[in-house]
């Protein structure tokens, strides 16, 4: 067990830094259903198989043609008229021994009229190169039954991705720009007992020079204070001084000549970072001094309660100190010791945002609301995908807005959108077929104004996007596949790990110009 473990911190080593050994265990008890099995569907299932997913099932009632082989690298020209999902699955499943691989072959229309609650058994759905009838049945079962569903297409040099999840709490955001909160210069007791277990003087060169550069400055800065008078380095002569301090801790050879011990040039780096001095900012204290704050009423904003209770542990449990954010920045270590100094900080921010809980909850019952289980997080919450296509409930503010330049990437969501309308009508995509897509233009042409005054828009599409969008052909380029399947899969894993923010809700991404856009729809 104990080398399945080594073994697997080893492989999985960039990313467990990442989100973390709690993170990448999400990720391996998480099944995942992928719909078509396409260049985007597999390139996107590729990077969930590689980081470890548990297990994937991939639903496709298709055969594999020719084009499939063209743009797909997990086909080749033997699989051709075999079920491209279980193609498909055979060569995924060769990267990487730890993922399981399924295979349904049947189209997603057949499941949704015989098994519906098929689809409730997964993490995360992901429909990709779906038509949108199928998409609104679909996006409909999943809606009612709280399964994340992501939506995909590659349509020409367009790539388009939709969320469609109710609610999605993120559990650890991992905001940018934040100043690490590492409490060197106040310890808290799990961090000092962590501190303490390592003993620099009687390593072994390898773990000497795999030790993570915060407990070296912790145990030099230990030292330090002995012989200061409690007092750490304040001005830049001292943090001089406490820098070579650490670099006298490398270990020399048998000539006396350091070694080279990357890690300790990196705790030299972080000094100042090490240092920074734990306190609560001048912004933060003018919140906690505002009336909002200190008079919480059965009225008042979740925000407002949730910094009342903040403040109130600070008060207690805090001893003065904000709670603990429970994240490390990466740095140079092997595996095993990254991860538990990693688990001291966040087992000490559970345990603080447990405190906090506790403050909320008695804030809640003195005003008399309901209270349930708190915890703090980021909320995302979605439009179903019926209300954004429903006449009465379309987000018209924010596509005309986005309109007001007309070649927004707004421009190619109602182009999607039209040529949905022109498979409708066609049970094809415009020029498909060559010979067509003159005759398709007008055609197309059709489905944009019908799409545009079904929903009351004012807005102008130039006859330049028609014409491109049928000179497209609905062909899926492998190298928008390859950039919209690794955007997809990272989006999966935020939904999967509850780290990081996922996008919400529409995202949009042009090739030609390699530019993207989020919008609200």
């Amino acid at each position: 067990m104990a080398a399945t473990k080594a073994s697997k911190e080893q492989k999985y080593d960039r990313q467990l830094r990442l989100w973390g050994d709690h993170g990448q265990e999400a990720l391996e008890n998480a099944h995942v259903c992928l719909i078509n099995a396409t260049a985007t569907g597999t390139e996107l299932l590729k990077n969930l198989v590689l980081p470890g997913i548990g297990a994937f099932t991939i639903v496709d009632g298709h055969t594999v043609s020719g084009e499939d082989v063209g743009n797909n690298f997990f086909l080749c020209s033997n699989n051709i008229g075999k079920n491209r999902a279980q193609a498909a699955t055979e060569l995924l499943q060769e990267l990487n021994s730890d993922v399981s691989g399924n295979f349904v072959e049947e189209s997603p229309e057949k499941l949704l009229d015989n098994d519906p609650e098929f689809f409730h058994r997964f993490t995360i759905v992901i429909g990709v190169q779906l038509p949108e009838s199928t998409c609104l049945r679909l996006g409909s079962v999943l809606w009612s039954a709280s399964v994340p569903f992501l939506v995909c297409k590659t349509y020409g040099l367009i790539g388009y991705m939709r969320l469609v999840v109710q609610e999605h709490t993120v559990i650890e955001s991992h905001p940018d720009n934040a100043l690490e909160d590492l409490r060197l210069d106040l310890p808290f007791g799990e961090l000092k007992n962590h501190v303490q277990s390592y003993d620099l003087d009687s390593m072994e060169k390898k773990d000497h020079s795999h030790t993570p550069w915060i407990i070296i400055v912790a145990k030099y800065l230990e030292k330090w204070l002995v012989e200061h008078n409690g007092q750490p380095p304040k001005n830049y002569k001292e943090k001089e001084a406490f820098r070579q301090f650490i670099r006298e801790g490398v270990l020399k050879n048998d000539n006396g000549v350091p070694e080279d011990e990357e890690n300790f040039e990196e705790a030299v780096k972080n000094v100042n970072t090490a240092l920074n001095p734990t306190k609560i900012s001048s912004s933060v204290e003018d919140l906690f001094n505002s009336e909002q704050c200190n008079n919480v009423t059965s009225q008042t904003p979740s925000f407002w309660v949730m910094l009342r209770a903040v403040k109130e542990f600070v008060h207690n449990e805090g001893n003065g100190n904000l709670p603990v954010r429970g994240t490390i920045p990466d740095m140079i270590a092997d595996s095993q010791k990254f991860i538990s100094l990693q688990n001291v900080y966040r087992e000490k921010a559970m345990q603080d945002a447990a405190a906090v809980s506790k403050h909320v909850e008695r804030l809640l019952k003195s005003v008399g609301k309901f209270v349930g289980r708190k915890q703090m997080f980021v909320v995302v919450r979605c439009r179903s995908l019926a209300e954004e296509y429903s006449v009465d409930s379309v987000n018209k503010d924010e596509i005309t807005s986005s309109m007001d330049s007309p070649d927004s990437e707004m421009v190619f969501y109602l182009m999607l959108r039209a040529v949905d309308r022109f498979y409708q009508q066609h049970s094809r995509y415009p020029g498909v077929y060559n010979y067509q897509v003159e005759e398709d233009i007008s055609k197309l042409k059709l489905c944009v104004n019908s799409l545009l005054q079904e929903y009351s828009l004012n807005v102008n599409i130039k006859d330049d996007y028609i014409h491109e969008f049928c000179r497209y052909g609905a062909a899926e380029p492998h190298t928008v596949a390859a950039f919209l399947g690794g955007s997809a899969a990272q989006e999966a894993i935020k939904i999967i790990s509850r780290q990081f923010v996922p996008f919400n809700n529409t995202f949009i991404y042009n090739a030609m110009s390699q530019t993207s856009a989020t919008f609200h729809l």
